[in-house]
């Protein structure tokens, strides 16, 4: 079977995420095609959908600026797999906590940016997921942290005794970026297993 997969190309590690995707259709017995999405048009034609990190108000200006911002609303209302990581949690969250960010509104949360320091602050940890057997090696970079969720909103991971992993049915969301290791279970987890675990 074959699946188109598009990942936002404005910011952020574009080629790890589309390995990834790729990485872990294989393992389900999926050809999956990647397209990098730098304008409108693309989206639509996407069975999947990841927004990588970067940087927050620059994603959210481009995306608004360049007409993607209504296709990637209508790809989730469409009920259709999203996976949005680090920057992409804070674009499509109710509320970034920053009125520079002209989120999404999407995913019924509100994220603090920067909630685990700045670069210099970077960290990886094992991080327990709901639906996965061993920790992810979770790797925060100038990472957010999900301060509230809303009642149809899952809480898949906290470090800290800070939310960092939800899922709202077709959408998936870490503060963390799951792409930097050869370990693809967090994009199996949102685009290949969608059960609620």
């Amino acid at each position: 079977m074959s699946v188109t997969a598009g990942v936002l190309a404005v910011q952020g590690d574009v080629s790890e995420h589309a390995t990834a995707i790729e990485r872990a259709g294989r393992a389900n017995g999926e050809d999956v095609t990647v397209h990098k999405i730098r304008t409108a048009g693309i989206v639509p034609d996407c069975d999947l959908l990841l927004l990588p990190g970067g940087e927050s108000t620059a994603i959210s200006r481009l995306v608004h600026r360049e007409g993607i911002a209504q296709e990637i609303i209508d790809h989730a209302d469409a009920g259709k797999p999203l996976l949005a990581t680090c920057a992409g949690l804070i674009l499509v969250s109710r509320d970034s906590g920053d009125e520079r960010v002209q989120t999404l509104d999407i995913l019924d949360v509100t994220v603090e940016r920067n909630a685990f320091g700045r670069q210099r602050d970077s960290f990886e940890a094992p991080l327990p997921v709901a639906g996965l057997e061993e920790p992810f090696p979770a790797v925060f970079i100038r990472a957010p942290a999900i301060d509230a969720v809303g009642e149809d909103v899952e809480v898949l991971a906290t470090w800290d005794d800070r939310t960092v992993a939800v899922r709202a049915d077709n959408i998936v969301a870490t503060a963390f970026h799951p792409e930097l290791l050869d370990d693809s279970r967090i994009h199996d987890l949102a685009f290949f297993h969608r059960t609620s675990v």
